[in-house]
């Protein structure tokens, strides 16, 4: 589903390039440098977030198992920016104007992505009775061998139908922009908005990792630094120098 997404955040990236006048060679060849550094970051983060849990006094190898799952979407974005300015310097292309061109198929990824996580049954929402909760088979850490299972808010799915919606508002902006980095800046706040939304129902965090009391999960943190961002982008590029930056 990971492959998908990309592919179809690719294509889609490549399409609106084209319209922008961009050349379509390289913003294809982008997509191949922000994919390995997603891959990286999101190990990364993932790894330092859950390293007491998981990886203090195991083998070395499992850090870099990234088969065995577990990466983290925060890391994966940062990762895939620094990889993707680097590039955008090395071929002298606009910053913002091809940022504007990606983030909509960010979004995209993401509805794939979360799918992913589902059938792989990471990221699982906390327990609920709700009509449309869900339940993960015998062996998952909400369904222990031989005891029933613990039906949960299906934040997977919240997490991809959310970021559809994100998707679509943000190609509909990308055709109406007054200014480069105006899409970008929109996909900061949306996403960090609607990760702190569906962050509520999540039930995969151990409890040592909620803050503010226990009320911050580390991607409602983060999301507060990326929302920040978001509007600071907003707010300071339509201003002509830095337009030009």
């Amino acid at each position: 589903m990971v492959a998908l997404g990309f592919v179809a955040g690719l294509w889609t990236a490549s399409r609106r390039g084209v319209r922008d006048g961009l050349p379509p060679e390289k913003v294809a060849d982008l997509g191949f440098w922000l994919l390995p550094g997603a891959i990286i970051g999101a190990r990364a983060l993932y790894v330092i977030t859950f390293w007491k849990e998981q990886f203090a006094g195991g083998p070395l190898g499992e850090i870099f198992a990234v088969w065995h799952g577990g990466v983290v979407y925060y890391g994966g974005f940062i990762g895939a920016t620094l990889a993707g300015v680097f590039y955008l310097r090395l071929k002298k292309l606009p910053l913002w104007k091809v940022a504007d061109v990606v983030a909509p198929s960010i979004a995209l990824g993401s509805v794939f992505g979360r799918i992913g996580c589902l059938l792989n049954g990471c990221c699982y929402g906390r327990a609920c009775n709700l009509p449309w909760a869900i339940s993960f088979p015998e062996g998952h850490e909400t369904h222990p061998v031989g005891s029933p299972a613990t039906p949960v808010h299906p934040t997977e799915v919240y997490d991809s139908l959310l970021n559809l919606g994100l998707y679509l508002a943000l190609a509909w902006l990308y055709r109406r922009k007054k200014f480069d980095g105006q899409v970008f800046g929109a996909y900061l706040v949306g996403y960090s908005v609607l990760r702190s939304f569906v962050e509520i129902f999540r039930g995969d965090y151990p409890p040592d990792q909620h803050y503010l009391g226990g009320w911050a999960t580390p991607a409602q943190m983060v999301s507060i630094v990326t929302l920040g961002c978001g509007l600071l982008l907003l707010l300071l590029l339509p201003r002509p120098a830095l337009k030009q930056g």
